[in-house]
């Protein structure tokens, strides 16, 4: 979400610098409301768009996960159920409170607006009302009411009337609260405020504009002398804003700008294609419970990679699936050497192996992860004696595939204690929270396995009732396709099984 919210306010600056470098002096006030409008809303929506030709920068790799190989004199089994609670990480109770004390000021000032309202004499009029404010000399529209002090209201105050019919035609007080709402949400972005003040200030060009007769001196002299105090709330629409008074002056002494330069507003269709571009295209890498969006991981591989790789003698084999766990699984039975040290300290356990058969078909970045020194380097050992294989291949070139292989050392129960990496997992411990991740909405359910604050590597992850699965990385990150009220299987040999129910969620941290 982090990645969403930097994104959004990226395409806003950019959004505004166009305003301010080739819109804001023309006099096609209209246009530039409508560029206000719409341009916060689509930095909002276009990192929430993949296009995926757009997207596909790498070809995909596919992760196979082989079933869990037991090595050592004993065996094990282990199923229980975890409960699911759904939480939020402190940065989103952060977002959460502050929209929260921003929601509580807005209230505040339209607060304000209905104490005036109730302090003041309201005169009904044809199209608007009047409300006459005792003790107080401002000026300023809000909806259908025109706010004025009893000072003004007993001038000539004819001028300042035809002004604020202008905001009420135009209904603008619905502008300025759209930006009020935008700030409940982005309370932390300047750049919403920057677009409201933007906003407010195009409101005074359009009612200047709308009330400047053919002699603008007399518009001038009106400005100038109606210097008066305003009520500081950011939806109003004051008359008097002596910061707006110079700007104002000279917009009135602009001529029209020339239709031609209303193609000037046709960059933003480059624009927009350039940032849905980098919002396809970009991968989140800064979050690290993300899996890379060029990676796919499945559970049964052979169904979509073309042609898997080949274990010496199963060439000719009619189901290579099976020829290659069980060559595999003699491979390590026959070179297995339960590592002394460890028996001697009562050492078992499970190591989460991970290896990728290259281009060339050797075997290469062995990575593993297990509750012993002694266990790996075992375990790298036997995984280093693999032979050459026939590369697997995809469309009719060769590709890397990575593997995912458990290797379990169990001694006998009267031999030692059982060190799974890592092993913790009481009933208090295991639990699934969700949040919702803004910056991916692809079909995914995006997550990460977890035991002891530690990625479990290797972990099954099944969507019931379906033929999709996949396998944690060696961080234990994985990516799956779910839908809403889809139930995902978790297991990890050693510790209890854990389901839970897809929601409106779409990403998810187990902790076994």
């Amino acid at each position: 979400m982090i990645h969403y919210l930097l994104q959004t306010i990226a395409f806003q600056l950019f959004f505004l610098m166009v305003y301010d470098l080739f819109l804001k002096k023309e006099t096609f006030f209209n246009w530039n409301r409508l560029y206000l409008w719409t341009t916060p809303v689509l930095s909002c929506i276009i990192p929430l768009i993949k296009i995926e030709k757009l997207g596909k920068a790498v070809p995909q790799e596919y992760i196979i996960a082989l079933p869990e190989i037991l090595v050592g004199p004993a065996s094990e089994e282990s199923v229980r159920n975890a409960t699911v609670v759904t939480s939020l990480p402190a940065w989103q109770w952060v977002l959460i409170i502050g929209s929260a004390l921003s929601l509580v000021l807005f209230l505040v000032k339209i607060g304000r607006v209905f104490r005036l309202r109730y302090k003041g004499r309201i005169i009904k009029q044809k199209a608007y009302e009047e409300v006459v404010l005792p003790d107080s000399n401002t000026a300023f529209s809000f909806f259908n009411s025109i706010y004025l002090g009893e000072a003004v209201y007993k001038k000539d105050h004819r001028h300042i009337i035809a002004h604020e019919l202008v905001h009420i035609r135009e209904k603008h007080s619905i502008d300025l609260l759209f930006f009020e709402l935008l700030r409940i949400v982005f309370w932390f972005n300047p750049l919403v405020y920057m677009y409201q003040n933007r906003m407010a200030e195009l409101h005074e060009f359009i009612a200047d504009a709308g009330t400047a007769g053919p002699d603008k001196r007399e518009s001038y002299r009106l400005l100038l002398q109606e210097v008066f105090h305003t009520e500081k709330i950011s939806f109003i629409n004051p008359f008097f804003r002596s910061s707006l008074i110079k700007k104002r002056i000279v917009m009135l002494q602009k001529s029209k700008s020339k239709k031609i330069w209303q193609f000037k507003y046709l960059v933003l269709v480059p624009l927009v294609l350039g940032m849905l571009v980098y919002s396809s295209c970009e991968k989140d890498t800064e979050t690290p419970e993300a899996v890379p969006e060029g990676v796919d991981s499945v559970y049964v591989p052979y169904a979509v990679v073309d042609e898997v790789p080949v274990f010496p003698g199963c060439e000719n084999a009619e189901n290579p699936r099976e020829c290659f766990q069980e060559s595999l699984l003699k491979h390590i039975r026959k070179n297995f050497r339960y590592p002394e040290k460890a028996q001697e300290q009562g050492i078992q356990g499970r190591v989460s192996v991970m290896f990728t058969i290259n281009k060339e078909g050797d075997i290469t970045d062995i990575k593993m992860r297990g509750p012993s020194p002694f266990l790996e380097e075992e375990a790298r050992r036997i995984i280093k004696l693999l032979p050459h294989m026939t590369p697997g291949k995809q469309k009719g070139k060769p590709i890397n595939v990575p593997f995912s292989v458990p290797i379990t050392f169990k001694l006998l129960s009267d031999s030692g204690h059982e060190q799974h990496a890592p092993v913790k997992g009481g009933p208090d411990e295991r639990r699934v929270e969700a949040y919702r991740d803004l910056s991916k909405n692809d079909g995914y359910v995006y997550g990460s396995v977890l035991n002891s604050s530690k990625g479990l590597p290797g972990a099954n992850i099944k969507v019931k009732g379906t033929g999709r699965g996949t396998v944690t990385d060696f961080d234990g990150n994985f990516r799956i396709r779910a839908s809403k009220g889809d139930v995902v299987a978790v297991d990890f040999i050693g510790l209890p099984d854990t389901e839970f129910t897809v929601n409106d969620k779409n990403r998810y941290k187990i902790v076994m």
